[in-house]
C-alpha cells in the first residue's frame, strides 16, 4: 500500500510538472511573438494630369511591380499591404508605414517596396551637404511649387521616411531584418534612351522642387555601396535603389509588359530563393541588372547598415 502511494504521488508531480512547463512555453515571449514576414508594397502608375504647366507627372508603370512582386511574396508567407495609384497618397503611405511600425515585433522580416516617380527636393533644415533631400512621390505630389497652390506638402521625404524606418527598425531588434526598395529616380528625363522600343518610360525628373527658383545639380558619387549609420538596438537594414542620384531609372519591357528593372530583376532572384536573413540575392540583382545592355547608364545602389 505504501509503495502504491508513492507511485501515485509521483505520477501526479509529474504531470504538475508537465502543465507547469506547457503554461510556460505559452507564456513565453518568444512564442508569444514569433517571428513573421511583413510587407508593404506600394506602386503608381497612373498620376492625376493638372491644367496648370509643369505640375503633371508622366504615366509609368509603377502598379506592374506591386503586381509582380505581391504573389512572389504571398507564396512565401509574407502578410501583403498594398497601395497603388490613387489609394497611394502621402496620408495613406504614412498611415501604412505607422501601422506597420505597431505590427512589427522583434526578430520580425520586412519588405517595402516603392516604384514610382522621385524627386530631388530642396532642403530646408540644413542637413543635407548637397542642399538637396530625395523624395518619392506619392500620387496627390505635384512636380512644381506653386506660390498660390501647392507647396510640396504630399512629397514623401527621405526624412520622412528615414523616420517611419527607424521605429521599424527598433521595434525588430537587432535578431529581425528590414528590406527597403526604391525603383524611382531623382535625374529623370536628362536622357531618353535609345532602347528599340516603341516607348521609353523615365522614372523621375531633371528638375527639382524649389520654392526659390533653385536649380537642382545632382551630387556625382559613383559608389555602388553606402553605409547607413545604425543605433543600439536597431535590426540590419538593406536600402535598395534603382540608380546612382545622377543616373536616370528606365522602365524595361518584359514579355510584353514594362516593369522597373530593380523589381523586375528582384522579383526573377525571389522566384527561386526565400527572402530571409541571406543577402546573397542582392548581389544577384546587382549583377544581373550590370548585364542588362538597356542599363548601360544606370547602376544600382545599396544602402546597408552592414
Amino acid at each position: 500500500m505504501l509503495i502504491k502511494r508513492s507511485k501515485q504521488h509521483c505520477c501526479h508531480r509529474y504531470y504538475l510538472f508537465i502543465w507547469v512547463l506547457i503554461l510556460s512555453m505559452l507564456c513565453s515571449p518568444l512564442v508569444l511573438s514569433a517571428q513573421q514576414k511583413h510587407a508593404l508594397l506600394i506602386g503608381i502608375s497612373n498620376y492625376p494630369q493638372y491644367d496648370y504647366a509643369d505640375a503633371s507627372w508622366a504615366p509609368i508603370h509603377g502598379t506592374n511591380d506591386v503586381q509582380l512582386i505581391s504573389p512572389i511574396l504571398a507564396k512565401q508567407g509574407f502578410k501583403i499591404n498594398t497601395l497603388t495609384n490613387e489609394s497611394a497618397t502621402h496620408e495613406a503611405i504614412g498611415n501604412s508605414l505607422k501601422d506597420l511600425g505597431n505590427s512589427v515585433h522583434s526578430g520580425d522580416i520586412v519588405y517595402i517596396h516603392l516604384s514610382g516617380h522621385g524627386q530631388a527636393v530642396e532642403d530646408e533644415n540644413g542637413d543635407e551637404a548637397d542642399g538637396w533631400d530625395e523624395a518619392f512621390i506619392p500620387f496627390d505630389a505635384e512636380r512644381s511649387y506653386r506660390e498660390n497652390g501647392y507647396h510640396g506638402e504630399n512629397h514623401l521625404l527621405d526624412d520622412e521616411l528615414n523616420g517611419y524606418l527607424n521605429t521599424i527598425r527598433r521595434k525588430v531588434g537587432e535578431t529581425g531584418i528590414v528590406y527597403v526598395v526604391m525603383d524611382a529616380c531623382h535625374a529623370g528625363s536628362s536622357y531618353r534612351g535609345e532602347e528599340e522600343q516603341d516607348s521609353v518610360y523615365v522614372r523621375g525628373t531633371e528638375i527639382g522642387f524649389s520654392k526659390n527658383g533653385k536649380t537642382y545639380t545632382p551630387r556625382i558619387n559613383r559608389s555602388g555601396n553606402i553605409l547607413i549609420a545604425s543605433e543600439g538596438g536597431m535590426v540590419p537594414i538593406y536600402m535598395l535603389e534603382a540608380c546612382r542620384s545622377y543616373e536616370v531609372n528606365i522602365e524595361i519591357k518584359q514579355n510584353g509588359t514594362f516593369h522597373g528593372p530593380l523589381s523586375y530583376y528582384i522579383g526573377q532572384q525571389l522566384l527561386t530563393k526565400p527572402l530571409l536573413f541571406d543577402t546573397n540575392w542582392i548581389e544577384e540583382v546587382r549583377k544581373n541588372m550590370d548585364k542588362d545592355i538597356r542599363l548601360v547608364r544606370q547602376h544600382m545602389v545599396i544602402e546597408s547598415s552592414k
